[in-house]
Order: C-alpha cells, then sequence, then structure tokens
C-alpha cells in the first residue's frame, strides 16, 4: 500500500510542480509502485520503498518524459539503486517460520545443493513455502498470472518463453557438476525468473516490438542471468540483465524492424538523414 501510493504521489508531485497534464489516471505509477513492493524483502522498512518510488518515478520515468519515454523498467532500476544504496536491507530475508536463514538462490550460488534441496524441495519451491520476496516465492501462481496475461493477449509469448526456455537449457547442458534436472529445476522455480519473465521483461515501453526482437530479448536475458548466477558475486541476475537488455531495445528494434515493400529505398536514405 505504502509504495503504491508514494509511486502515485510522486507522479502527481512531479507533474504539478511542472505545470504538466496529470496522468495518474493510467494506473501506470500503481503497477511501479507494486512491482517495487514485489522485488523488496518484506522486513525492509516502508520509507526505503518511498526512496525507490522517488527513484523510479522521478528519475527513471518522469525525467525522461514520463510514461512511453523512459528506457530502463522503473521498478527495476529503483530496485538495482536500493541495492546500491541499502545493500544489507535489500538482502536479509527470513524464512517462512520467521528464522533468518539464506534463500535458495544463495545455496544455490554457493553450490550448497545437499543444504538446498534439504532445506527447499522442488514442490516449496514451486508452491511458494521458502523465503525472498513476495514476487519470487510463488512460482506457481506466478505462472498461472503469466498464462492469463498470454491468453488475454496482454503480453506476446515470444519475451517470457525465450526467456525462461534460455535458463533452463543452459543451466540443463551446464549444470557445474550437480544434477542437470535438479539443477534446471531450481534455476528455473528460484529467484525472480517467472516474474521478471512474465510481469518485467514484458513492459511495452522498454522490450523491443517485433516479435523476432522480443526472441532476442528474452534470449538475452536469459544468458545475462545464467551468467550473473554462475560468474558474478550477486547470486540473483534478473534485475540486471533486463535492465541491461532494456539499453538494447533500439538496437534490436533498428536491426529487426521488418522490410517496407513499396518504398524508393534512394527516398527512404534521404528521409534518413
Amino acid at each position: 500500500v505504502v509504495s503504491v501510493a508514494s509511486a502515485i504521489f510522486f507522479e502527481w508531485l512531479y507533474r504539478k510542480l511542472l505545470h504538466k497534464p496529470q496522468m495518474i489516471g493510467d494506473l501506470s505509477a500503481a503497477v511501479t509502485g507494486l512491482l517495487l513492493s514485489m522485488v523488496c524483502p518484506p522486513e525492509l522498512p516502508v520509507w526505503m520503498l518511498v526512496v525507490g518510488n522517488f527513484f523510479a518515478i522521478f528519475v527513471v520515468k518522469q525525467l525522461y518524459g514520463g510514461l512511453g519515454k523512459n528506457f530502463l523498467n522503473p521498478a527495476l532500476a529503483a530496485r538495482a539503486a536500493l541495492v546500491a544504496c541499502y545493500a544489507s536491507a535489500m538482502t536479509s530475508w527470513s524464512k517462512v517460520d520467521a528464522a533468518t536463514g539464506a534463500t535458495p538462490m544463495a545455496l544455490l550460488k554457493a553450490g550448497d545443493m545437499e543444504a538446498l534441496t534439504a532445506a527447499y524441495p522442488i514442490k516449496d519451491m514451486a508452491i511458494g513455502f521458502i523465503s525472498g520476496s513476495a514476487g519470487e516465492v510463488s512460482a506457481l501462481m506466478l505462472l498461472i498470472g503469466g498464462v492469463y496475461l498470454i491468453v488475454r493477449k496482454v503480453i506476446s509469448w515470444q519475451t517470457p518463453v525465450a526467456y525462461i526456455a534460455t535458463v533452463a537449457v543452459v543451466t540443463f547442458l551446464f549444470p557445474r557438476g550437480n544434477d542437470p534436472m535438479t539443477f534446471m529445476l531450481y534455476n528455473v522455480l528460484g529467484g525472480g525468473l517467472f516474474l521478471g519473465a512474465f510481469f518485467m521483461a514484458t513492459d511495452y515501453v522498454t522490450s523491443p516490438v517485433t516479435k523476432k526482437g522480443q526472441l532476442i530479448f528474452g534470449l538475452g536475458c536469459g544468458l545475462i542471468t545464467v551468467f550473473i548466477r554462475y560468474f558474478g558475486s550477486y547470486p540473483e541476475g534478473v534485475c540486471y540483465s533486463i535492465l541491461i537488455m532494456n539499453c538494447c531495445t533500439w538496437i534490436i528494434d533498428k536491426y529487426t524492424k521488418p522490410t517496407r515493400f513499396g518504398v524508393d529505398k534512394k527516398a527512404k536514405k534521404e528521409a534518413a538523414k
């Protein structure tokens, strides 16, 4: 509630101060606030969420012109900023029984598969009986929500399918000395993969518009996620992989746009100049 309310307030305040038409009725700020709250620890002080929403709305969204002009996903950019400023608070989790414990991704990063499988069975990973942020604990509910959006044609299937499939294939082929299927399932069900694939990477503004481009975008997100999980110091790579690919959206769109037939090439070049 605090996250959504502060996001809406900062959007209203920015546009009020700059005498711009109010846009809070489109609820895009509310979506940003909701998504930011879902990628933060439940124990995070609410004032930090307010700071994150200020960064998301003022800096990432409105300073670039508002909805449709930002090139980064505001919620993910705010999460990255919060991790940079409040690393301890953003990386502290409690288990479902309120006892502090390592998250599945931390154990996976450490390569302690025995402790991982003992503390977090695959069934618990799927249902959501694990530690983590609200947006990463229940893979099953996120999958249901994602499929619903695809069926309703709110999002297209190319990006999430390419994203999840890339992570699944790479982790299955290169299980780092573990059982391939088990290692793959923990990588797919753990972390914010489903939330990122269905609800973040499919953002209209910051992702490619062509179907081919969306496949490339999802493939890139998947590869970067696995690379960060394998070689980075941070146990999770979804947030940063999407932000990195957001920066590549323009060039993906440039080289995947369909050929326009019946257009004079010379005139097209002159127009481009």
